[in-house]
């Protein structure tokens, strides 16, 4: 499978299919990493681990690469290990730790986001429904179309004016950080107050007779239509090479789809955004309330803070609580959720105050207000900036709060599940690391918790930057030097 469309930055959706996507066809190298660790599970002794880590980071190919560590022992806060721990990287996803923490501070585990629905006029005939959008990263079909039956079982049989409250501006927010190739791609899709199936849908490109345009069927024919497409492709002969590539109009929602695939490849599978998720969100609701026989005169998407003065609350619907919500965010590594977390932090103040929000929060908490600069929180963003001490006294400071269990069991674990479910298999450490991965080109990070089965409980953080090796080949290093970590023994 081609990963050009879903190539892993520090990524995974945890939609149904994107995640079956990747869970098939980004780790078999990861795979292959955890056997040749397997082979050299060792013992290390403290006084050993600097030379040991200096030895995998003096290689010609490194050379160039900029590197960032930090390990301490969690228990007496002594550092074990230091390399550029007070320089700035770009973190990748790395920054969903500052997020997540923030959010979990902020609101606790059991926190639940909440949709109101509003009506007002006389069964069965209702003047007016509105939804009045939160910013539940959770919403999804299933759920409007509980809603859905739900009125029709309280007898409404037409509303006059189905009304949608979105986002303050009209315009969906998109970060102006993000590189302008990821924009039309599941991974980067626009947050608002009204998410629907994380504003995503999917593309699958299908082969014809050879020398016809590839077929192509979408996961949701709502969220097509906002969509134009250029469709220049063509059904290659048997084993010719793969060459599809989709361009974006960004002056409107045109994609140009080129290239070819073999007749006798599977289909592919691509993840994009919906365009407009207020429209989105309302086109849905208006086709499932139809669906229940419910008549819709008038629909509407607003934006802004419209009156609910003259409107009774009948519904509320909850969102997962907070405690699944920054599960996926760090396990999937989830930008949309992130940028959600975010935006509860605005609390009623402008939307730009969210990041000053999150810095006040972990400010409290005792992180020093100097040591990041963040433009998103996701990772997404090229312009995030934290040193590795930061990530180490986060993980350090979180641990010793109520909320520590709860954060921590929210990472990804090695071996077991996430984003690291295929490293550290079959090693001495499978089940023991507890860790956030990130990745960028030339960029890769994991910083998080390690309980070595013979030293005490290490918080670690490894950062990379401007390397220019595969993605895979950092991982390699960084799961070695990880492993190093796992050995440790008193001498």
């Amino acid at each position: 499978m081609n990963l050009y469309y879903l190539r892993l930055r520090g990524v995974r959706i945890g939609w149904f299919i994107l995640s079956f996507i990747f869970m098939f066809s980004i780790p078999l190298q990861a795979k292959e990493i955890s056997s040749t660790l397997n082979k050299k599970d060792i013992s290390v002794c403290q006084a050993d681990l600097k030379s040991k880590i200096d030895t995998i980071l003096d290689q010609e190919e490194l050379k160039r690469s900029h590197w960032g560590i930090l390990v301490k022992n969690l228990d007496n806060q002594t550092t074990l290990y230091e390399l550029n721990s007070q320089k700035y990287f770009i973190p990748a996803s790395n920054v969903k730790l500052l997020t997540t923490a923030a959010t979990l501070i902020k609101f606790g585990a059991n926190y639940q986001i909440k949709t109101p629905v509003y009506v007002s006029g006389s069964y069965p005939n209702l003047s007016v429904l509105k939804i009045v959008g939160q910013g539940d990263p959770t919403f999804n079909s299933k759920q409007l179309e509980t809603l859905a039956k739900e009125l029709k079982a309280r007898g409404i049989n037409s509303i006059d004016n189905l009304i949608v409250q979105d986002s303050p501006l009209e315009k969906p927010s998109i970060n102006p950080t993000w590189e302008w190739e990821d924009i039309q791609f599941y991974y980067a899709p626009a947050v608002n107050k009204l998410i629907l199936n994380e504003n995503t849908v999917i593309l699958t490109l299908n082969t014809q007779e050879i020398g016809e345009k590839l077929a192509m069927d979408w996961s949701d024919s709502i969220a097509a239509n906002q969509w134009i497409i250029d469709n220049k492709t063509v059904t290659g002969e048997e084993d010719s090479s793969y060459s599809v590539s989709i361009n974006r109009n960004f002056a409107k929602p045109l994609l140009t789809i080129t290239g070819s695939l073999a007749i006798n490849s599977d289909p592919r599978i691509l993840g994009m955004t919906v365009v407009n998720p207020g429209e989105y969100f309302l086109n849905s609701v208006q086709f499932y309330l139809e669906k229940e026989g419910i008549n819709i005169i008038k629909s509407q998407v607003v934006y802004g803070d419209s009156a609910t003065e003259n409107l009774v609350k009948i519904i509320e619907i909850n969102s997962d609580p907070l405690q699944e919500i920054i599960t996926k965010t760090n396990q999937d590594s989830n930008n949309l959720y992130a940028e959600s977390l975010l935006n509860l932090l605005v609390n009623g103040t402008p939307e730009n105050s969210s990041l000053d929000n999150l810095k006040e929060i972990l400010t409290e908490l005792g992180l020093d207000t100097n040591s990041y600069h963040l433009k998103d929180a996701s990772g997404l963003s090229r312009h995030n900036l934290v040193t590795p001490e930061t990530l180490v006294n986060l993980l350090t400071l979180m641990a010793e709060t109520p909320e520590g269990i709860n954060y921590r069991d929210s990472l990804p674990i090695g071996g077991v599940n996430g984003t690291i479910t295929n490293r550290f298999k079959k090693t001495i450490i499978e089940g023991k690391v507890q860790a956030k991965t990130g990745t960028l080109s030339g960029t890769s990070s994991l910083s998080g918790y390690i309980n070595p089965p013979n030293y005490a409980p290490l918080a670690f953080s490894i950062l990379v930057n401007k390397s220019d090796l595969k993605s895979s080949q950092l991982r390699q290093i960084i799961d070695k030097i990880v492993m190093n970590l796992g050995s440790l023994k008193q001498c």
